[in-house]
């Protein structure tokens, strides 16, 4: 389906958006793409991003979108190497967390947390990474029971192959064919909000025969990207499928799964990367994703954009033609 898009911060380079609702508006956490002049690679050091900006807006298809500055930045984290990849943010208690992936000093990938009394920030970092994190793409699900879980993980770049059983393995290992694909992580957040609580444990996907997805079924399985969202009373994990450029989503009954494959939400946009958040903010529901149709295609320079996103009568998601020629102008 074509839907009308539009592109929300056409200033900058922004992408991967992470986005909630606080205080009755919206809030979006992306990062910040820039034009570093690192050669491109399937490790994606080129994404050399260095900051993040946060952005609101009361109405989202029309509405203006306010760019509060500057939220954190490398230099302000102790720990930092390179590659401030994409982040998001949990609200409990009156206080703010941003979780967000970074390179430590020996080049690997640690989920860092930074914390503020406001939404837009400033958020001030913790001096080190939660114990025990690894890989990148956090995304928080507040299940409104008072719980919250991260899931994480991304392939390839974002080094999870890197690791088995949480823990890190000596050599990389993809799996390949019909063997099992690597899945996403979730884990329930502690108390405090600044550690896990438990061990991570694998975000099961399965297909419509009740078998975990292969890592030879490209069109369908996880790549990295993750999201969570709740509809009608089942729990909705979305993701990235990667060199396939699809955004899939898989239901489930409770937070760690098994989830069921569904199907597709978004086909392929024009650039590398496909990463999003899914929001619902005043009786609709929208999807946020970024391409790289302002950047001529430069993969490294991708740009902001919403669409609304729509359920069929059994509460599928209406998949959206990811090249819609309707985008809004601003």
């Amino acid at each position: 389906m074509k839907k009308e898009m539009r592109y929300l911060v056409p200033g900058d380079y922004m992408a991967d958006p992470a986005v909630h609702v606080f205080n009755d508006r919206l809030y979006i956490y992306p990062s910040h793409d820039w034009e570093s002049g690192i050669e491109e690679n399937d490790n994606g050091d080129h994404f050399d991003m260095k900051d993040y900006h946060v952005f609101s807006t009361d109405d989202v298809m029309q509405g203006e979108i306010i760019d509060h500055g500057l939220a954190l930045q490398v230099a302000d984290i102790l720990w930092a190497g390179r590659q401030l990849w994409d982040c998001d943010v949990a609200l409990k208690d009156g206080m703010y967390y941003m979780y967000f992936p970074l390179k430590d000093q020996n080049d690997i990938f640690r989920i860092g947390v930074a914390i503020s009394n406001r939404p837009e920030g400033p958020f001030i970092p913790l001096p080190d990474p939660m114990r025990g994190s690894y890989s990148i793409d956090p995304a928080i699900f507040d299940n409104g029971d008072g719980e919250y879980y991260m899931y994480f993980g991304g392939l390839w770049g974002g080094q999870l192959q890197r690791y088995r059983d949480n823990k890190a393995l000596e050599c990389a290992v993809l799996p390949e064919g019909n063997e099992a694909a690597l899945p996403a992580r979730v884990a329930k957040l502690s108390s405090d909000m600044l550690q896990f609580a438990e061990e991570p444990r694998p975000v099961i996907i399965l297909d419509e025969h009740g078998k975990p997805l292969t890592a030879g079924d490209n069109e369908r399985r996880f790549f990295e990207a993750s999201w969570m969202h709740k509809y009608n009373g089942k729990y909705y994990f979305s993701y990235s499928t990667g060199d396939t450029h699809r955004l899939c989503y898989a239901i489930g009954d409770n937070p760690y799964g098994p989830f069921t494959y569904q199907g597709v939400i978004l086909t392929p946009v024009v650039g590398w990367t496909t990463h999003h958040a899914i929001a619902e903010f005043k009786g609709k529901w929208y999807l946020f994703h970024h391409d790289c149709v302002p950047s001529k295609g430069k993969t490294w320079l991708r740009s902001l954009k919403v669409c609304e996103l729509e359920y069929d009568a059994q509460g599928r998601i209406i998949t959206i033609d990811g090249q819609s020629s309707h985008a809004l102008k601003q």
